[in-house]
């Protein structure tokens, strides 16, 4: 419904200069116009034109009043920056064997991982690996792995016993836990950095425990364990995909 105001100067005493009318042109459409023209008319009420000096209030005057009262809705989006995780990349077959070219053997009663130097028609027993590959969103220069046993569902993992870190094999029932794996998971403890030192030459340092190292002792026959840099054990092996 419209409706005029006029001949106000007797209710805003000296505020708004004589014959001043102000005519709200239609109903407002929301409460929030509601709250605009009401913050509008009490800022004039309140003495926001004590400057006009004469009749000559013109619409643009007005309008400069009205626009500094205007009530705006603001939406504020928090953006954060996304965990950091190893996004799976893909998966080779590979051939393992230490500085001393032993190969690797699972001692099933154990479930260890031996050195052993294979010879004539023992060949048989060595371990081939599948090696899942890994991105870490936050570094280009990481090469994450997962190492598993080839046609079983044992993985290398590394975790502390007691208060040093050691090498295990454990059974991942559902391999899809393994991707993505977040950067503070408990699932890291299967990743290792694969470090490339030559031509198919690399060490495998731990992604749970920096400096820690999957390693061969140098007797024959003895598990694959961790250790780290000085130790008195091998830590370089030649990894080679196969065809």
């Amino acid at each position: 419904m419209a409706a005029e105001i006029c001949n106000m100067s007797s209710i805003w005493s000296k505020k708004m200069p004589q014959g001043l009318g102000l005519e709200i042109s239609h109903q407002p459409h929301s409460m929030r116009h509601v709250a605009n023209l009401i913050i509008a008319i009490e800022r004039l009420k309140a003495g926001t034109s004590e400057d006009v000096l004469s009749t000559d209030f013109r619409d643009e005057n007005l309008l400069s009043v009205v626009l500094e009262s205007i009530v705006e809705e603001k939406n504020i989006f928090e953006r954060r920056s996304a965990p950091p995780q190893f996004s799976y990349t893909g998966q080779g077959v590979c051939s393992v064997s230490d500085s001393k070219k032993r190969s690797l053997v699972l001692v099933e009663n154990s479930m260890e991982l031996h050195a052993v130097l294979l010879q004539g028609g023992n060949d048989s027993r060595k371990v081939f690996l599948n090696m899942s590959t890994y991105v870490l969103t936050s570094s280009s220069d990481a090469k994450p792995v997962a190492l598993g046993i080839k046609d079983t569902n044992l993985y290398l993992s590394c975790h502390k016993k007691g208060d040093k870190p050691t090498l295990h094999l454990e059974a991942v029932e559902d391999k899809r836990t393994l991707s993505p794996i977040g950067a503070e998971s408990e699932m890291k403890r299967f990743l290792f950095y694969k470090q490339d030192t030559g031509l198919n030459v690399s060490t495998l340092m731990s992604a749970s425990f920096p400096n820690w190292y999957i390693s061969t002792s140098t007797q024959d026959n003895e598990p694959v364990d961790m250790c780290q840099e000085g130790a008195a054990r091998y830590r370089t092996f030649t990894i080679q995909r196969q065809i």
